[in-house]
């Protein structure tokens, strides 16, 4: 077992594959086209990329991703839109594979850890935190984001529905009424390899949204057309005399359907196009797709109360080396700031 720090997703042994597919099962954005997409395509400024792994000569035990700053700082590799970010972790003799990251981690010309976002209750950030402490850093959790799900447990979308605020029901029914009877509309679903080819019909609502243009188009389309190849990818489009004036991408795989995208042409807003492609989909990914959890991502906005039903934390965990001159140490904490605060601006 050794600790090895690679630069380049090509530098990879063929054993990570096997890895890669242990954690994508937890989350699609811990999956190796997340990541080489966000390395690719995702950041502002080419990465200085650092993937710090455990390993034998036969098989990958621990993967890192981290982006190393000039400050010798080092953190996570993530974009505004990651959700969730851990470490891929071997379910072999996991203290001993820890203990030989850390070390690696702790020989590295690096001052400061900053992961984030990270669940506190993610059992493999847990370890690898008291193992930092250990090795004389000081760990910090700061808040850093909420996460709104909603677990099926069975129901079918009727059995959903009927748990749902009366309120978002009857405004479900009149919305969708009133537009049938207005103007008329129908919803297309585009599945699979589908979805690279109708990405059209997903730019043009939002653009014309309140949100600003797809400042990440490159991005967006790897992580699509990736996705697709492994069939995760839910792209709902909802026209009104054939034009897109809605429009929603999810990920859906092993369970679990990430709501990932979605906009809307203003011009159409008295309609509420938007939930009434969420109902749609959330029809389509829970009695078909038949997954177990439903995911709204990052954000505490009151309307996603409405769908889901458990709101969870994400966090920055910071691990920075002590140093023994307090003079070093302020400083570099200052700069620590700095950089957390750069950050949670992405």
């Amino acid at each position: 077992m050794k600790f090895v720090c690679y630069t380049d997703w090509s530098q990879l042994p063929e054993s990570a594959k096997e890895l890669f597919a242990q954690g994508e099962k937890h989350s699609v954005f811990l999956s190796r086209v997340w990541f080489e997409n966000l390395t690719a395509f995702g950041l502002d400024e080419k990465p200085s990329l650092s993937l710090a792994c455990v390993e034998t000569e036969d098989k990958m035990l621990a993967i890192l991703p981290l982006v190393k700053s000039p400050a010798n700082t080092c953190h996570a590799l993530k974009h505004r839109y990651t959700p969730f970010y851990s470490l891929l972790l071997a379910n072999d003799e996991q203290s001993e594979i820890l203990d030989c990251l850390v070390e690696g981690l702790s020989q590295m010309p690096v001052h400061a850890l900053l992961l984030e976002p990270v669940s506190n209750k993610d059992r493999r950030v847990e370890r690898l935190q008291r193992r930092m402490q250990a090795a004389g850093f000081r760990c910090d959790h700061n808040f850093r984001l909420y996460n709104w799900i909603y677990r099926i447990q069975g129901q079918s979308y009727a059995e959903y529905m009927f748990s749902r605020p009366s309120r978002l029901r009857n405004t479900l029914d009149r919305k969708k009424r009133k537009l049938d009877r207005e103007h008329g509309y129908e919803i297309r679903l585009f599945t699979g390899q589908e979805v690279p080819e109708a990405m059209s019909d997903y730019y043009a609502p939002y653009n014309a949204s309140w949100k600003a243009n797809e400042q990440y188009v490159d991005f967006l389309n790897g992580i699509v057309a990736g996705f697709s190849q492994f069939g995760w990818t839910r792209l709902a489009v909802l026209y009104v005399q054939g034009q897109p004036v809605a429009a929603q991408l999810w990920f859906v795989a092993h369970g679990k359907a990430n709501i990932f995208r979605l906009a809307y042409d203003e011009v159409w807003k008295p309609y509420s196009p938007g939930s009434i492609l969420t109902s749609f989909l959330m029809e389509y990914v829970i009695d078909v797709d038949g997954v177990e959890e439903i995911d709204f991502l990052t954000g505490n906005d009151a309307y996603k109360q409405d769908w889901m039903s458990e709101r969870r934390e994400r966090f920055a965990l910071s691990c920075v080396r002590n140093l023994k001159n307090r003079g070093r140490r302020e400083q570099f904490l200052i700069s620590l700031k700095s950089l957390f605060k750069g950050a949670l601006g992405q």
